[in-house]
């Protein structure tokens, strides 16, 4: 059952080599296949949050790429897979209806969260989190998403002798930083010339986010909770008329194909330094194991370069500090064939799992031996 993604993770399933930040697992099995997760910290708090639920029929996978702090993407982690059971159970299997009544009961319990705040804690209406899904059901695959988290599937394309891989975006980033979600954004507030601005170097919807849609936010749905005395660090903002953003996700659904080699599902941390291209060419030509971990080594290097810093300089960063460099990244990366001797045939026989990152590398890792596994940096 879903339920027992809610069950604290153990420790012995993570691993680390020499960066106290870094968390990860080499390869565990999935349904048809195995799968790979690395979570690296950069901010004070952890405000990614990720999760993998595995059974013998079905796998699903949860990213959530927190902001304003960690408490919407820890609930989300809590919340979002238990709503998805309780409505896949009624309507007798998971489907789009299912994951969009699942986001929005995850939606309206925050609200609700933050209003039984109020107004102890008037900051939790700032918080919010994007959320990217992922599930395969009966051969049939399912991506939902809020924010700019991504899911690029590796498909095989063969070219004569040779056999190449072709990414292939299965997510819509929404980010007005993308001229498509701008002109989406002010087409649904023709009335509001201020509604994406540009400023501190990108575009902002008021000024303030680069996200039009997730979990949380309140502030900015709700306008009884975007006060100016409330939020004085967002300066003097046009009071809130109106949402402007939503917790609606796109949701694409398909068929697997013979030809789909992988799925990577990664925050926004991970393409801010890797393309698309680029993640499934490493995913591709390297081995399984520890293949989530060499994507966060990859993306790590390239902030490094960018600075005009080696990798092991990065590593040494304390937490808070580090995100000058470059944001917390979760990597899930999730293998779709039935490889020899591993995932499925492991799975048949075994329970129901969850595999859930800690909610603090830091923390976690500080309570650890220090083990200096091997580096998987390409």
């Amino acid at each position: 059952m879903l339920r027992s993604c809610c069950r604290p993770i153990e420790r012995c399933i993570g691993r680390w080599s020499g960066d106290g930040l870094l968390w990860h697992i080499d390869l565990k099995a999935h349904a048809t296949g195995d799968f790979s997760i690395a979570v690296v910290q950069a901010n004070s708090s952890l405000e990614d949050q990720s999760q993998v639920f595995t059974s013998p029929s079905a796998t699903y996978v949860g990213v959530y790429d927190g902001h304003g702090g960690p408490e919407a993407s820890r609930f989300v982690n809590r919340h979002l897979f238990p709503f998805l059971h309780k409505f896949a159970t009624e309507q007798g299997g998971l489907s789009a209806d299912v994951i969009k009544k699942a986001f929005n009961a995850t939606e309206e319990e925050f609200l609700h969260l933050v209003k039984r705040s109020f107004p102890v804690r008037p900051q939790i209406a700032s918080v919010g989190s994007c959320c990217l899904f992922g599930a395969i059901s009966n051969d049939v695959l399912y991506v939902a998403n809020l924010g700019d988290s991504r899911a690029v599937l590796g498909r095989r394309n063969s070219e004569g002798q040779k056999t190449k891989v072709v990414a292939e975006r299965l997510s819509k980033d929404h980010n007005v930083s993308c001229e498509d979600v701008r002109k989406e954004v002010e087409a649904l507030h023709p009335g509001d010339s201020a509604i994406v601005v540009y400023c501190r170097g990108v575009w902002r919807i008021k000024g303030i986010i680069q996200v039009s849609r997730s979990i949380g936010d309140v502030y900015l749905k709700k306008p009884e909770f975007s006060r100016d005395s409330i939020f004085p660090q967002f300066g003097n903002p046009v009071p809130l008329r109106q949402p402007v953003m939503t917790a609606e996700p796109s949701i694409l659904v398909r068929k697997l194909r013979p030809q789909d080699l992988f799925l990577i599902f990664a925050s926004d941390g991970l393409w801010e330094q890797l393309t698309d291209e680029e993640a499934v060419e490493i995913v591709f030509k390297n081995p399984r194991a520890g293949i989530a971990k060499r994507l966060v080594g990859a993306a790590i290097q390239e902030a490094a370069k960018k600075r005009e810093m080696r990798y092991n300089d990065i590593k040494k960063i304390e937490k808070g500090i580090r995100r000058h460099f470059h944001d917390d990244i979760t990597v899930i990366v999730l293998y779709l064939d039935h490889h020899r001797g591993s995932g499925n045939g492991r799975l048949k026989h075994s329970a129901v799992g969850c595999t859930t990152a800690p909610v603090d590398i830091f923390s976690f890792n500080a309570d650890e031996p220090v083990e200096d596994l091997y580096d998987t940096v390409p």
